[in-house]
């Protein structure tokens, strides 16, 4: 028998001051953008803001549907907005941060499963790693030097073209 084992490392800052300029702004945006998600069911609104490598902003806010799985993921709504406005453009770091109704807004969160293998495919097809800051209204913010490190094992193309 063999054993792996993954690993990654991320930065942690105490709060949205100690971040970089450029972060700082982006994680603010992204806390802003907030106010633009449709969560009339969860009351958990999540926005996420991306500079591209062409230095385009772009963002994305959640949007439930009252048939749940037809809802759309703030990263998701962000990387297709991305990908129908700027082919082939990188992005270079994308902010995303929440609030809720019912729940402190004071740590990270991580992008769900599907929106994982949503960025990973992205960087994978732009050939570009994708820089992520995450943050809530207040506290620590996690920067993760790439997207595909939160999807180890990934499924990717790779499996479907034989290669």
């Amino acid at each position: 028998m063999k054993e792996n084992k993954f690993e990654f490392s991320y930065r942690v800052y105490e709060n949205l001051e100690e971040l970089p300029e450029e972060q700082q702004w982006l994680l603010s945006e992204a806390r802003a953008v907030t106010a633009q998600a449709y969560a009339p069911y969860s009351n958990f609104q999540v926005g996420a803001v991306a500079k591209l490598a062409n230095g385009e902003i772009v963002a994305g806010s959640n949007q439930e549907n009252a048939s749940f799985p037809v809802g759309l993921c703030a990263e998701r709504v962000l990387l297709a907005a991305a990908s129908s406005l700027f082919p082939k453009i990188p992005i270079e770091t994308i902010a995303i941060s929440y609030k809720s109704e019912n729940h402190k807004s004071d740590h990270p969160i991580s992008p769900c499963g599907i929106c994982r293998q949503s960025l990973q495919e992205f960087e994978s097809r732009v050939n570009h790693r994708v820089q992520l800051v995450l943050g809530g209204m207040s506290g620590p913010v996690y920067v993760i030097e790439s997207a595909s490190k939160l999807l180890p094992l990934a499924f990717t193309s790779s499996e479907l073209n034989g290669g």
